[in-house]
């Protein structure tokens, strides 16, 4: 491998993404690649507003299909910065924790709701449902409201040509692993791992969905990849 360029990876972010960013200082050459795109499903919430003890919102895109129809006031406990920018409202009650992950806003929402309640959770068709699994059988009852789903580009783009392919969801990594048999497979999180063997490619290594991890593993594996020239 050469010295002067860095090896680049594919990933459905654009190149000044937080998680782009990552890439790159784990020594690749981020390469945007949206070959999905996110549809609107129309579902609407389990239950009014007026009805629930907050609002939770664990990304940007579920924050923004339901931005409309949040009435002026509603506390919003939102999992990152990023998921409280995609709001684009500043009459809300909004709250992040520390960390933006999901384990995270579990805790700011037990610390800021000790009595419990029931919560409104805005979230794509096929996210890791943590904050459902974690809630089971205790006073918070989480109620999902599936504003959105992922889907494949059409026409479908081509694979640039990368040495690598980062999937961020277990659908990209459907995707992607007829087409990426030639390249190192990255996986963002267990069941995107999972997702990647059962299409036949499975990944050369994954993480927990934290960037911190994702450096470290990307990291670790360019310094394998690496040989004198």
């Amino acid at each position: 491998m050469s010295d002067l360029a860095a090896p680049g990876l594919a990933l459905a972010r654009p190149a000044q993404h937080p998680l782009a960013d990552t890439v790159r200082k784990a020594g690749w050459e981020p390469v945007p690649y949206a070959f999905t795109s996110l549809k609107v499903t129309g579902n609407p919430p389990p239950f009014g507003f007026g009805d629930a003890t907050a609002f939770l919102a664990l990304s940007p895109a579920g924050a923004r299909m339901a931005a409309p129809a949040l009435p002026a006031g509603t506390v919003c406990l939102l999992q990152g910065a990023g998921t409280a920018d995609a709001l684009g409202r500043e009459d809300l009650e909004v709250h992040v924790p520390a960390e933006a992950r999901a384990e995270a806003l579990w805790e700011l929402l037990r610390t800021r709701f000790p009595q419990g309640g029931d919560f409104i959770l805005a979230r794509g068709e096929r996210s890791r449902e943590y904050l459902e699994v974690a809630s089971r059988g205790t006073d918070w009852r989480i109620h999902p409201w599936i504003t959105h789903r992922e889907a494949a580009r059409d026409p479908f783009p081509p694979l640039p040509e990368v040495e690598g392919v980062l999937a961020l969801s277990p659908l990209q990594a459907e995707i992607l692993a007829p087409i990426a048999h030639g390249v190192q497979r990255y996986a963002w999180g267990e069941a995107t791992a999972e997702a990647f063997a059962k299409g036949g490619a499975p990944a050369h290594a994954w993480c927990e969905p934290k960037p911190s991890l994702l450096w470290a593993m990307l990291a670790k594996h360019l310094k394998k990849e690496e040989s004198p020239c």
